[in-house]
């Protein structure tokens, strides 16, 4: 079924984009985390860790990137005991599924978003044997794209001058995978997503997208070995009664779960270039495209008192526990809420110590670059994207014209 296009006027656009309740600020503004300062001490690392900002003055940590894959293969082991005592214990115990499910997709996620990605840019120790093996073992584990063709795509085509083109396999996945275009509105654009999430169909096709850009690319050993591995988890399974604990602890975590994670983390990645942009050069333009996604909102007012106050705090905590948490967890992981920072310093040696690296660029004055921006919350981010979509040019993001624009296998065009 096809959306009925929207396509607002200029002067639409000029009326509206200054009243947008989602409009980005200044990262020099630190008054949002500030403001939970007013919490207790113990809190405030991990409400950093959260919120992707530390507050003022705060002492940074020290991460290295082996902690990040240590944490990452950590978050998936456990996943996989919890999910194991729960269809071992049964009945109530069932709950445990889900942080079983949650701390299992959380680990795959960041395997995929930090370790997969920085390997790609040959960064994650900076030494090219190392990073190159570790992305080829966790590019078959996940059953992504094969690495040496994403790490050729993602750093020729999705950083440099085709950044958000139709060259972008970002863009590319907007127009194909997801269906959207310009001119849609951001309403269309929602129900089109939400559509897809709950969709049998878009899921098939997404895993079986995301085997055949694997198997495609991968070389007879590569094939081989993940075959091999595969084919012993199904023996194991077999052997000790385990096929429960394999679909329901991993491939359902691994497959439906992971796809929507995905997919909601591509709606926030970049803006899409307005029409009314002259120049498609410089660090100005390029920082324009990218936004750091912070995660959570302000607390009340100090003044409240009484039942005012209560309520105020009961929301806040609400909102924090069931949207935001989730929200950070288990779509916006590892360094996403900061990826405007990676597109500045792709290659800095600081990339585990993101959230205070960034900062640490924002109040040293961004060197040759402008003011970094933000966003708060994952649904005004998505809600940022979706507008910058609706409002861009349509012959320039023509899905027509993606042929004559690149010449990648469209089967492929997940990426995240």
């Amino acid at each position: 079924m096809t959306a009925t296009v929207h396509r607002p006027s200029p002067d639409t656009i000029a009326a509206t984009a200054p009243e947008r309740r989602f409009a980005t600020t200044d990262s020099a503004d630190n008054s949002v985390r500030d403001g939970m300062r007013r919490l207790p001490g113990v809190l405030q690392l991990p409400l950093t860790m959260l919120t992707g900002r530390p507050y003022t003055g705060q002492r940074r940590l020290h991460l290295t990137p082996t902690a990040h894959l240590i944490a990452a293969l950590a978050s998936m082991a456990a996943g996989l005991a919890l999910s194991g005592a729960a269809l071992a214990l049964g009945g109530w115990w069932l709950w445990l599924l889900l942080p079983g499910w949650a701390s299992t997709l959380h680990g795959a996620r960041n395997q995929r978003m930090m370790m997969f990605h920085q390997c790609a840019h040959r960064n994650m120790w900076a030494r090219r044997g190392p990073d190159r093996v570790l992305g080829k073992m966790i590019a078959g584990l996940l059953m992504v794209q094969e690495f040496e063709r994403y790490s050729t795509e993602h750093v020729a085509d999705h950083h440099a001058l085709h950044h958000m083109t139709l060259r972008d396999p970002t863009v590319q996945a907007f127009l194909v995978s997801l269906e959207l275009r310009p001119g849609m509105t951001r309403q269309q654009m929602w129900r089109r997503v939400l559509g897809k999430l709950v969709s049998p169909v878009f899921h098939a096709r997404f895993l079986w997208a995301r085997v055949r850009s694997y198997a495609h690319a991968a070389g007879p050993l590569e094939r081989a070995l993940t075959l091999a591995w595969y084919a012993g988890l199904a023996v194991a399974a077999t052997l000790l009664d385990g096929w429960a604990l394999l679909l329901l602890g991993w491939v359902l975590p691994m497959t439906l779960f992971f796809q929507i994670s995905n997919t909601l983390r591509l709606c926030v990645k970049h803006t899409f270039p307005g029409r009314d942009v002259e120049s498609r050069r410089g660090k100005e333009y390029f920082a324009s495209l990218t936004n750091a996604i912070c995660i959570g909102e302000p607390v009340p007012a100090a003044g409240l008192r009484g039942g005012a106050r209560l309520h105020a705090w009961a929301r806040w905590w609400t909102r924090m526990l069931l949207v935001h948490v989730p929200s950070r967890y288990l779509v916006l992981t590892g360094d996403t809420v900061c990826h405007d920072f990676h597109h500045r310093r792709p290659m800095t040696r600081d990339w585990a110590n993101y959230i205070f690296a960034r900062q640490d660029d924002v109040q040293t004055g961004h060197k040759g670059w402008p003011p970094y921006r933000e966003i708060w919350g994952m649904v005004p981010a998505i809600d940022l994207v979706f507008e910058s979509l609706s409002l861009a040019d349509p012959d320039e993001f023509d899905r027509a014209r993606l042929a004559e624009a690149s010449d990648r296998e469209l089967f492929a065009a997940f990426d995240d």
